[in-house]
């Protein structure tokens, strides 16, 4: 089996519009929820969310791009540049029919579907864009950063819900290390701060009401009242490491291990028992072939719903026996709200930024750490550390269950 290594990582997050911005603001306990400005949120119960401002993404696309791509898929592409730039990959010296491209996403295209319905009911059929099926449909985001890159390999999506980003890293990992592909662009993206996403998420509940942002998203505390929706993209750059290598890349981390599971209990929530997630932890650590008290950091799925957070705690119990308390875990949901699909990939670029700066990001908005989330969490303050090994969980609706392990390179 081959070793896979990153080489490359881009994000686009409401903190940053770049790895680094992203990341630093989280060290210095930053939190991007607000009121939501996309729309009018005058008729619903949520108010905050946690947008990408201000950014000019014409560094990177042209007006025609920003026009026909989608939200999310303009989020992928740019995290993508990012991250091939980074790893300095130029197509005229790489086999790029052993390049492949695995982007996830939860929801895709669904602020042009929800234009193209209005376009439909105002305007009548004829005024419905050309362009929306490609802008709705999740494996063009895919499909588009295989055209920028003229990545020839595999070129496919994952839609997992909000384990995608998590599981497309997983797969694409597997496509290095079983010598299907030397070099694998993948990640998650998401744009779903949307009238019709926000109301559908607002009426089942899972939304956070609270209109204070340092009360909206607060995992594992004793109040956590449900998630604040977040957007954006994150992806790297995965290489087999002797390609790597031959080409003096520069190398960021390693991925050692991936775990997957399905709860196969109800279609949004977790088995309050914590088996699924437990599994995936389980499977990931024996992937990578590591004991169970060799974990130093654990960026948790941690969404801020009284059931989730618990559940994972459980998972955690389960998966590391008596070493649990042992590793450092922390959610980075509160300072970024819930990704969706994108979530599992950013909170991977977290994982490896951990690894190579020596600093852990914190829960912040902790007033009261509930007495079932009993484990080594780190709250409201970020902490130098130098860690070697960190692990990310992504649970989705319908059971998915997804963990990454990074390990330091040195």
């Amino acid at each position: 089996m081959r070793r896979v290594v990153i080489t490359g990582m881009g994000a686009v997050t409401p903190l940053g519009k770049d790895v680094a911005s992203t990341f630093e603001a989280m060290i210095q306990n930053e939190c991007a929820i607000d009121k939501i400005t996309h729309f009018d949120v005058s008729e619903y119960k949520v108010s905050l969310a946690a947008q990408v401002r201000d950014f000019d993404m014409s560094d990177y696309l042209s007006a025609r791009d920003k026009k026909f791509n989608d939200r999310f898929t303009q989020f992928a592409r740019i995290a993508s540049y990012q991250a091939m730039k980074q790893a300095n990959i130029h197509v005229d010296t790489i086999n790029n029919q052993r390049m492949g491209v695995i982007i996830g996403s939860g929801i895709g295209g669904v602020g042009s579907i929800e234009q193209a319905k209005e376009n439909l009911m105002n305007r009548g059929p004829t005024r419905i864009s050309p362009y929306f099926i490609p802008m709705a449909l999740i494996n063009l985001a895919a499909g588009q950063v295989a055209i920028d890159h003229q990545a020839k390999g595999i070129c496919s999506s994952v839609v997992t819900a909000c384990a995608a980003g998590a599981n497309a890293i997983g797969e694409a990992y597997l496509k290095i290390k079983h010598n299907e592909q030397d070099i694998m662009i993948c990640g998650g993206s998401e744009a779903a701060i949307t009238p019709l996403a926000i109301g559908g998420f607002m009426v089942m509940r899972a939304l956070s009401e609270s209109n204070d942002p340092n009360k909206a998203s607060t995992p594992f505390d004793k109040n956590r009242s449900g998630f604040v929706m977040g957007e954006g993209a994150g992806v790297l750059v995965l290489e087999d490491l002797e390609h790597a290598q031959q080409r003096n890349a520069t190398i960021l981390g390693e991925i050692i291990g991936y775990g997957y599971s399905c709860d196969a209990h109800h279609i949004t929530a977790p088995h309050e028992s914590g088996e699924g997630a437990a599994q995936a932890m389980m499977h990931a650590m024996q992937d990578a072939n590591i004991s169970l008290d060799s974990i130093d950091y654990i960026n948790a799925h941690g969404t801020s719903t009284p059931l989730n957070d618990k559940t994972e705690i459980k998972a955690i119990k389960h998966a590391l026996k008596e070493h649990a308390y042992k590793p450092i875990i922390s959610s980075t949901k509160s300072h970024i709200g819930h990704l969706l699909g994108a979530s599992g990939a950013v909170e991977s670029i977290v994982c490896l930024q951990a690894l190579l700066q020596g600093e852990i990001p914190a829960t912040i908005h902790v007033q009261q750490l509930d007495e079932k989330c009993d484990l080594n969490i780190l709250v409201n303050q970020s902490v130098k550390k130098n860690i070697k090994i960190a692990m990310t969980n992504s649970l989705g609706f319908g059971g998915h269950n997804a963990s990454l392990l990074f390990r330091k390179w040195e």
